[in-house]
């Protein structure tokens, strides 16, 4: 079993200085947490998504802590707004998610093993991220990822890793289907029945949440790396 942080729930807001860039995030500690669980947002969004907050919630229940943060400025997603380009720079997304992995190993969370939440281009940021530190990185959750875009790193992940995709998003589950073929280890796609891409359907983002936590929860007990 991994080292557990006990005590009571502990919230604050952080600057993460990366290079030359501070990025801004929100770490949520539970008593007793299991693991750390690093969210890497989507096309467009940020750490005050509602949907990743409220997936961070229901982890926070399950006994895991939760990083929610920018992988952009405040510059830099002006710029995206305007240019679309910087949301699909995924080596940049993956980097700045490797620097908020080692930045973690100064908190106290530092001996936790680290799981990723990734969503839309940041399911692929994840995947990289992964693949980059293995010995830090227990699992990966996907929620309507594009981890195709990942494909040349994915037989280097080692992390147990879960594709969600709504039943509705076909393209999505295609390019799903195909980098689930390249992925080493062990893996596995849910298809939420009745979702879109967004998971706005009644019920669905609470399944994409509970089917998260569980992953997490399974695997972030165990070594990074371990078969299971």
């Amino acid at each position: 079993m991994r080292t557990k942080v006990e005590g009571v729930t502990r919230k604050r807001s952080v600057n993460i200085e990366l290079d030359d860039v501070s990025l801004r995030g929100d770490l949520v500690v539970p008593g007793d947490a299991l693991g750390t669980v690093a969210f890497a947002h989507g096309s467009g969004s940020g750490r005050l998504s509602p949907r990743n907050r409220y997936v961070a919630e229901v982890l926070q229940a399950g006994g895991l802590a939760t990083l929610l943060f920018d992988l952009l400025t405040p510059e830099e997603e002006e710029i995206d707004l305007r240019t679309r380009h910087l949301r699909f720079d995924i080596p940049l997304l993956a980097h700045r998610l490797v620097g908020a992995t080692d930045w973690l190993r100064g908190e106290e969370v530092g001996e936790l093993s680290i799981g990723y939440f990734g969503a839309s281009t940041g399911a692929a940021a994840a995947l990289i991220a992964a693949a980059e530190r293995p010995e830090r990185v227990g699992a990966v959750v996907s929620r309507g990822g594009r981890p195709d875009l990942a494909i040349p790193v994915l037989p280097a992940v080692r992390a147990p890793t879960l594709l969600i995709v709504g039943s509705l998003d076909y393209a999505v589950i295609r390019m799903n289907e195909e980098a689930l073929t390249h992925l080493g280890g062990c893996k596995k796609l849910e298809i939420v029945e009745g979702a879109t891409h967004l998971f706005e359907g009644s019920g669905t983002l609470e399944r994409v949440a509970v089917l998260a936590r569980n992953w997490f929860v399974r695997h972030l007990a165990t070594e990074p790396g371990s078969a299971f």
